[in-house]
Order: structure tokens, then sequence, then C-alpha cells
């Protein structure tokens, strides 16, 4: 089964300006959203709900430093990336 990526406005301009800080994260960063989309309990996505302010979403990782935060719709077979960063970064989404 494939999921379809749902990309708002918000998180387009987040991934636009994180890839400008961190062109050498291009070709991980687009393997990860593949990956999301192909199968997002691949075990190398590590991913994982979060708790606290940010329960309702949960996070991935594009290497140990980096992650993005993401809604999960499996009703709709839908996935709408949040936020992309760092670790700390993304958490305060």
């Amino acid at each position: 089964m494939s999921y379809t990526l749902v990309y708002t406005e918000q998180y387009e301009r987040r991934s636009k300006r994180f890839l400008k800080r961190h062109p050498e994260l291009l070709q991980p960063y687009q393997k990860t959203l593949l990956m999301l989309e192909t199968n997002p309990w691949h075990p190398s996505l590590r991913l994982h709900p979060l708790s606290g302010k940010n329960q309702g979403l949960h996070s991935l990782s594009i290497n140990l430093s980096y992650r993005i935060t993401l809604e999960l719709l499996i009703q709709g077979e839908e996935i709408i990336p949040v936020n992309v960063g760092g670790h700390d970064a993304v958490s305060e989404a």
C-alpha cells in the first residue's frame, strides 16, 4: 500500500529553508520522503508518536541528527509533514 504525502504551504517553506541551510541532506531527505510514502513503518525511519505539547504528531528520522515531524492520517491514506529540522528544533513546531 502506498501513501500520499500532502504538503502544506508552511511545510514547503520550512523544508526549503532547511535544505538551503543543509544542502548536503537533500539526498537523504528525498530518500526519507520516498520511503515514507512507500512504507511509513520501515525500521530505518524510526517512526514514533510524540507526547506532551506535540501529542498527535509523529516523528521520523532523516539521520541521527535531523528529523521530520508529521501528522499521520492513516484512515485517509494521507501523510502530512509538519516540520523538518534538528531533533530539538522540530519539537518547537
